[in-house]
């Protein structure tokens, strides 16, 4: 169902001419199409074999499965985790994890993000091209601040999913988020108050 889902709204999208990450026009359009998908879940895109890797690259987008080694501790957790990896750090790898935004914030940080796309047509080998460094002193730094994850990864439980390049205003808004310990609400609360709205 869900890489149905997934193919289905991109075969949808070129038939009617938008691509997505080419326009303002087609983006909006895959992520209302989004909006509407039912039935997607993390445990049937843990199912669709042909995405799952073992192995995250910098600048792609995943889905995966995680377990919090500090998990008593936080306040909260995110155990379905949408992220762009942006540095490795010893035993696991920093990320932007795209679920602590509601999905208009979101959407306003990916607009952002696009800016530091190595190939603008989305083809499968692009990526963000981004570091601590570039996001730090980027227009993203405000929406970025809440989504800056640090991921162990003896604590990954599942294989990654690797969401390819035209697949991310998609997967970006599914509603496969899996927050523990607080509702979708509280975290999104939290989030708008550290960007300031």
């Amino acid at each position: 169902m869900a890489i149905y889902a997934f193919n289905q709204t991109l075969a949808d999208g070129l038939r009617s001419g938008q691509v997505p990450g080419r326009s303002n026009e087609a983006r909006e359009w895959f992520r209302n199409t989004a909006k509407k998908l039912t039935g997607v879940t993390e445990g049937n895109l843990l199912r669709s074999k042909d995405a799952l890797t073992s192995r995250i690259e910098v600048g792609k987008m995943y889905m995966f499965g995680y377990d919090p080694k500090f998990k008593k501790e936080l306040p909260y957790y995110d155990r379905f985790p949408l992220i762009f990896p942006f540095e490795s750090v010893s035993g696991g790898f920093l990320g932007i994890n795209l679920h602590y935004l509601p999905y208009v914030l979101r959407a306003k940080l990916m607009d952002l993000l696009y800016n530091f796309v190595s190939d603008p047509k989305l083809s499968d080998p692009a990526r963000l091209k981004i570091s601590y460094e570039v996001l730090r002193s980027a227009s993203t730094n405000k929406y970025i601040k809440p989504c800056i994850k640090h991921y162990i990864t003896s604590h990954v439980r599942t294989q990654f999913i690797n969401i390819v390049p035209v697949e991310w205003d998609i997967a970006l808004f599914l509603p496969v988020e899996n927050f523990q310990k607080a509702t979708n609400a509280q975290v999104w609360r939290d989030s708008r108050k550290m960007i300031g709205k």
